[in-house]
């Protein structure tokens, strides 16, 4: 991908008005999505909450953390199917680095699906480890799936 073409993405806080835009991302992409009043409990109570669009356009994903306890914590990071592989992700979970960073978050944290090799290999790429497993954490079309539990150190 070029500079040029990751230029265009735009990320901002999330208001109100992404929610339904959100939502939409979220039923696509997960079997068990999160509701409307999730994501508007997230706001409400001051999560750190993110969108991502291409200049003028609709958005592209989302991405909501929290921080407690000088740990900062991931809690979900989705990109729409028409925008995956084009640097969106990144771009987010960039952000939420850089959050936790000027929070001064000592570490942070997120749960992944095994099977969800895309996001594992994003992970892997900024530094995150495995850190333990979650079992039955997920669920699924066909039960549960466990979750890993990464962590990449913020401060030193």
């Amino acid at each position: 991908m070029s500079a040029a073409a990751d230029d265009l993405w735009q990320v901002r806080r999330m208001r109100p008005r992404d929610v339904e835009a959100v939502v939409a991302i979220e039923r696509e992409s997960y079997s068990h999505p999160w509701s409307e009043r999730i994501f508007r409990d997230c706001l409400r109570v001051g999560y750190w909450a993110w969108v991502i669009d291409r200049t003028g356009r609709s958005v592209a994903g989302y991405a909501l953390a929290s921080i407690a306890v000088g740990e900062a914590h991931l809690l979900n990071l989705c990109v729409a199917e028409h925008a995956r592989g084009s640097g969106a992700a990144a771009r987010l979970l960039e952000t939420v680095i850089a959050q936790a960073s000027a929070e001064r978050a000592g570490e942070l944290l997120l749960e992944v699906r095994p099977s969800n090799h895309a996001a594992r290999r994003l992970y892997a790429r900024y530094g995150f480890e495995t850190r333990g497993r979650r079992p039955n954490y997920y669920p699924d079309r066909h039960g549960r799936e466990d979750a890993l539990l990464l962590s990449k150190v913020i401060l030193i």
